[in-house]
């Protein structure tokens, strides 16, 4: 048996393989994903594009919680969802919250929007450094628990030196 090396012929499988999307999923304490949804909509000028409510609890005497929600911001789609765990659940996780940048010639007004709707700032803005932000950068967390780097547009990769 010839012996193989983690990720030998992982270049071929890779080549093979197009995604058309990354959806980041954010898990929010139950039964709160209706209000986080609401929150981006208004922090951040989300479009709900659909939403899936949690089949066993639609009785009058349970909230109902969100199994997900696909929101648009900008060009971007993200999923929301409540922290579930039970079988129907696509997302069954022990952690909440996450970490998603944004990008707005107007950091500002973004930021000043964000805290509006119920955000709290996190420091001021500085100079980003990091994939995500390299210009100006503020930061604010929502009240799910989820960071917001609010950034000025980023140059493309093919301007970053290697």
């Amino acid at each position: 048996m010839a012996e193989v090396q983690n990720g030998s012929g992982a270049e071929e499988k890779a080549s093979t393989v197009a995604f058309t999307a990354v959806k980041p999923w954010l898990v929010v304490d139950a039964p709160k994903a209706s209000d986080a949804v609401q929150f981006y909509k208004t922090a951040f000028g989300a479009e709900e594009l659909s939403r899936v409510m949690h089949p066993k609890r639609k009785a009058d005497h349970e909230i109902p919680l969100v199994l997900s929600a696909e929101l648009r911001i900008g060009s971007a789609i993200i999923v929301v969802s409540d922290l579930i765990d039970d079988s129907s659940a696509t997302v069954k996780s022990a952690v909440t919250g996450g970490v998603i940048c944004l990008e707005t010639e107007d950091i500002e007004a973004a930021l000043a929007q964000a805290v509006d709707a119920g955000a709290t700032t996190e420091g001021e803005i500085s100079e980003g450094e990091d994939a995500c932000c390299r210009g100006r950068v503020g930061k604010v967390k929502d009240p799910y628990g989820n960071i917001w780097l609010i950034c000025s547009p980023s140059k493309k990769c093919a301007d970053v030196e290697a």
